[in-house]
């Protein structure tokens, strides 16, 4: 069953973004969950089995490196391993990208040139 978007995100850059977090009891859980939720920049956000964190929110006004901030607040960090290591890379990578293309002016490269008199 797909969940509805919020009326206020751009769907052409929600991210996705899957992370193992650790350190959090359940009443922290709940308030994370709670305040992803109801942050304006978050479409949705999920806790899943084992510890693990999915949300998507809108790349153009929020970051990854905001999201692990909000978890570092409730006292949470992420399982540091090799992979999460660089998913969190990429990541970052792909918030800067999402960023630069939404501020970007499209042009059109297959105008007529314009006619010599």
């Amino acid at each position: 069953m797909t969940k509805a978007h919020k009326a206020t995100n751009q769907e052409q850059f929600l991210l996705r973004r899957r992370m193992a977090v650790e350190g959090l009891g359940e009443d922290q859980w709940d308030g994370l969950i709670y305040d992803l939720n109801h942050h304006p920049c978050v479409d949705i956000a999920e806790r899943k089995p084992n510890g693990k964190l999915h949300v998507n929110y809108d790349g153009t006004h929020w970051s990854v490196d905001e999201l692990l901030e909000l978890i570092k607040a409730y006292g949470g960090r992420l399982k540091m391993g090799w992979w999460s290591r660089h998913k969190l890379a990429w990541y970052r990578f792909t918030d800067d990208n999402v960023r630069a293309n939404a501020k970007h002016e499209p042009f059109c490269c297959s105008k007529i040139p314009p006619m010599k008199k």
